[in-house]
């Protein structure tokens, strides 16, 4: 079964029986989220059904509460890390749409370009919608709880290796941050991942997508500011630590070379390959391909 027909079967499924199914999809800065979803807004649309697509990014708190919310973090950035969102801004409209079968769906938009390139909300998106695909790279992550945070915290070495004292620091805060995400990923019923064969492709990914937008002439980031996101995205969940659960966890894994083409799929339950066994190290790149 292809991941298409897999997620078309479910949102038939679910809503022969009057529910409306919320897909996940989690994966990397500049992995590809977004092509995907065009893709399966087409695939879906062929099959008569109407899939509406939403991002994590579009739950961001204004400029203001987010200077606030990001004070003293050690990369920077004003967004991005857990902490930056209004999760519930997501939440409550998701919620109310799946108990009113009838109603139209009613999604926040948040607008990178403006306020200088730091961003802020827009007008929201209305429309009919069957079905929906919510994207992010940090959907699904759940806060760690004693030993399983405190011990690689701890750990000079292990899968925190290179982590400046600021950055341990942060990660601990941003653990506390994901807790107010739980409602939000209550409402996902299938989730799918997108994991790259090394953890130092999703920087060159998302410099590549800013070197396109540069060409086409539209907005884009200094390499200063996009290196800034990019770390923090990296070292505020530690994909090691509050990704990888999620892959015995998904309806479906994808596993993405240097060029994401797509190397492996299937089941999450299913036995993962071996590229999915450990974590990946990026050639010439930092501890666990992180730095």
């Amino acid at each position: 079964m292809s991941l298409e027909a897999l997620l078309l079967a479910h949102c038939h499924g679910r809503l022969a029986g009057g529910q409306r199914p919320v897909i996940g999809l989690n994966g990397p800065v500049g992995a590809g989220k977004t092509t995907l979803s065009r893709r399966l807004q087409h695939h879906f649309a062929a099959a008569g059904l109407r899939l509406a697509v939403a991002s994590i990014d579009d739950a961001y708190l204004p400029l203001e509460a987010r200077r606030r919310a990001m004070e003293g973090n050690p990369f920077g950035v004003w967004r991005v890390p857990p902490g930056s969102h209004d999760p519930e801004t997501l939440a409550d409209p998701i919620r109310r749409w799946r108990q009113a079968p009838s109603a139209d769906l009613c999604l926040p938009r948040f607008d990178k370009t403006l306020q200088g390139g730091q961003g802020d909300p827009t007008h929201p998106w209305i429309g009919p919608a069957d079905a929906l695909l919510l994207e992010g790279w940090l959907l699904g992550c759940a806060p760690l709880q004693g030993e399983a945070l405190e011990g690689p915290l701890a750990d000079p070495e292990g899968p925190l290796a290179g982590f400046s004292p600021e950055e341990r620091r942060w990660l601990r805060h941003c653990n506390g941050r994901l807790a107010a995400y739980g409602p939000l990923w209550a409402e996902l019923d299938q989730l799918v991942v997108l994991w790259p064969v090394h953890w130092g492709l999703p920087r060159r990914w998302r410099f590549q997508a800013e070197a396109r937008q540069r060409r086409s002439g539209g907005a884009w980031l200094p390499p200063p500011q996009l290196e800034a996101l990019v770390r923090a995205s990296l070292r505020s969940c530690p994909p090691e630590l509050y990704q990888r659960p999620l892959l015995q966890r998904a309806a479906w894994v994808r596993l993405l070379d240097g060029r994401r083409r797509v190397v492996w799929e299937g089941g999450g339950a299913a036995a993962l390959p071996a590229q999915l066994a450990t974590q990946q190290a990026a050639p010439g790149g930092g501890a666990r391909g992180w730095g």
